[in-house]
């Protein structure tokens, strides 16, 4: 005759059974711990540039991606399933990057704050899709692209409008003489 508890410990084993081999526990660790690592890396980006989402907020979006598609996947689910997932992860994301989104109040309402924010959580939660999914070489690379679309893009902007600054000044400057 087993003990009282040996039904409930049963149960408690069942419940942990979603992880069956030292495989399985490897990948799901990897893809995961990708997909927050390169949250975090986004996520410090755009905390360094003074942005409302950070760090915390970008490895959770990432992070919550990745579990959502990887779930499903050990699951058994087919190609179909995964792509409902997928949607329904950009919808989601879309209702969180709406709420980054502030439009200018009284007399400047054509300055919008926040789109950056909202496709770089967009951003964010693709490429922990991407680590959730096993496609960590491509979560890899497409942090790095968005980096670099971070990083550099403010400066050519910023090189552009000085050079237009430059030639409306000249003009005036031809104008008075």
């Amino acid at each position: 005759m087993n003990p009282w508890w040996h039904p409930i410990w049963q149960a408690i084993q069942a419940e942990f059974a979603d992880i069956t081999d030292e495989r399985e526990v490897t990948q799901v660790l990897v893809r995961l711990l990708m997909a927050a690592l390169l949250g975090a890396v986004l996520g410090f980006e755009r905390e360094h540039k003074g942005k409302s989402a950070g760090v915390r907020t970008h490895m959770l979006v990432s992070l919550g991606a990745a579990l959502f598609v990887l779930s499903p996947s050990m699951a058994g689910a087919d190609e179909q399933a995964l792509s409902r997932v997928i949607q329904g992860i950009v919808a989601g994301i879309g209702f969180l990057g709406a709420g980054t989104i502030l439009k200018g109040n009284g007399q400047d309402t054509s300055h919008v704050k926040g789109l950056t924010t909202a496709a770089g959580l967009w951003m964010t939660a693709a490429i922990g899709t991407a680590a959730g999914m096993g496609r960590e070489a491509t979560a890899l690379i497409s942090t790095v692209l968005a980096l670099l679309v971070l990083g550099t893009m403010p400066l050519l902007v910023e090189k552009v409008e000085n050079v237009d600054e430059a030639k409306q000044e000249e003009e005036e400057e031809g104008r008075k003489h």
